[in-house]
């Protein structure tokens, strides 16, 4: 054959070997649907896939407390904690029952349907699933809550005009619903804050400041978005009193928060704020670095109202002293659950890691910086990734993150 020839059909195998690899993804169809049962204290829940092409096999990581009483036939296999579910033909579905009501510590609930209304988080109700499937199958997902007649519903998504939450995920090739919900006889304020659309939603028989949380969001947000700017452009913030969790817990893309706390702390923190940064983060530590998740929280709600004039310097500086004191008591900071003066004493030692970058830096970087490239990457945080970021920012060897100083058997 002529070197030409040779030519052409060397170029047109590249072509095609090109676009089979680049092939356009093919679509299936995730339907979640849940009913909302008060009488029973469940969520009646079912998964439909639709599609030309469906997964392989889907593996649900369960609660087996919690999520009971499948149906699925023969398409599903049960392994201990894991319902192993293999679809079949272009429509496949499953059902189970999700019981609603749990306690945290303390007897307090950070789940929990009365007959009235329910909160909870969906990424609870809806358990982890792992999927085997080819590359190019990737899923749209929605979402429709069935509840109680005049019951209303609301998730961290959009709701399309049937009222069926259209769920989004990007970078994920299979979609579930993740975040706080909140159904029943409620009430909400809205508005847009900085360009994310913020919804404050409590039930309606409770004293709630909704309006008092949105004005608060009004003059904090945009400053906190400063620092992390992928914030995510809508938030739902779920509100309620006893018998829920007196604090506030975080969840993608929404938060929940006691009625009883207040928006500013007697020491100048903020949970509110500290809940925000973990929403803009989407970080979690390793068996050692808790300490890096909620010292951050907690030194951006402290940081972002000194910078927006909430509180002055004085105040500022009062309350890092008075985190420093109750820091002492628990030196060490590499345990696997960071509360308490474990997060006391990695606000200031944050604080520290701040001043140091900005001085050995010349001011050109903060710890802002490093902040902003963990919430970017967002996962996991380990002692080593933080050290090697805070210490690219300052351009030198930083001793407040050396092991001795953490654990607090020196000084730096």
């Amino acid at each position: 054959m002529p070197f030409f020839l040779r030519l052409v059909a060397l170029l047109a195998a590249l072509v095609f070997a090109t676009g089979a690899l680049a092939a356009d993804p093919e679509y299936y169809d995730i339907l979640y649907k849940t009913r909302m049962n008060p009488e029973d204290g469940v969520a009646e829940v079912s998964i439909t896939l639709k599609g030309r092409e469906l997964p392989d096999e889907l593996t649900l990581h369960i609660d087996k407390d919690r999520h009971l009483n499948f149906e699925g036939g023969k398409s599903l296999e049960f392994v201990g904690n894991k319902v192993v579910w293999h679809p079949k033909g272009k429509t496949s579905s499953i059902r189970y029952d999700f019981v609603i009501d749990e306690k945290k510590s303390r007897g307090r609930y950070d789940s929990r349907i009365t007959d009235k209304w329910a909160i909870l988080r969906s990424d609870k109700m809806i358990p982890p699933i792992s999927a085997r499937a080819p590359k190019n199958l990737h899923s749209r997902a929605t979402l429709e809550i069935d509840a109680p007649d005049k019951w209303n519903a609301l998730t961290p998504y959009v709701k399309d005009e049937k009222g069926i939450f259209q769920l989004k995920d990007p970078g994920r090739r299979f979609i579930r619903p993740k975040g706080w919900m909140i159904a029943g006889h409620i009430g909400s304020r809205q508005d847009i804050i900085d360009g994310t659309d913020v919804v404050i939603s409590a039930p309606r028989d409770e004293n709630i400041r909704r309006q008092d949380t949105l004005a608060f969001l009004s003059w904090t947000l945009p400053e906190l978005k400063k620092v992390f700017p992928q914030f995510p452009q809508k938030l739902l913030i779920v509100m309620a009193g006893d018998p829920m969790w007196r604090g506030g817990l975080s969840g993608t893309r929404s938060l929940f928060m006691h009625a009883d706390r207040p928006l500013i702390s007697g020491n100048r923190t903020s949970s509110l704020l500290h809940e925000l940064v973990h929403v803009a983060t989407g970080i979690r530590g390793d068996k050692e670095s808790d300490w890096i998740v909620e010292g951050l929280a907690e030194y951006y709600s402290l940081k972002t109202l000194r910078r927006t004039g909430g509180i002055s310097e004085r105040r500022y500086q009062e309350a890092l002293e008075d985190l420093a004191n109750w820091g002492s008591k628990s030196p060490n900071l590499l345990v696997k659950r960071s509360s308490g003066p474990v997060t006391a004493r990695a606000t200031v030692v944050l604080h520290e890691i701040d001043t140091a970058i900005q001085q050995s830096s010349n001011g050109k970087s903060s710890l802002d910086d490093v902040a902003k490239a963990l919430a970017s990457e967002r996962g996991e945080v380990t002692l080593k990734k933080f050290r090697a970021l805070a210490e690219k920012e300052a351009g030198a060897p930083l001793p407040q993150l050396e092991r001795t100083f953490l654990e607090g058997k020196k000084k730096p």
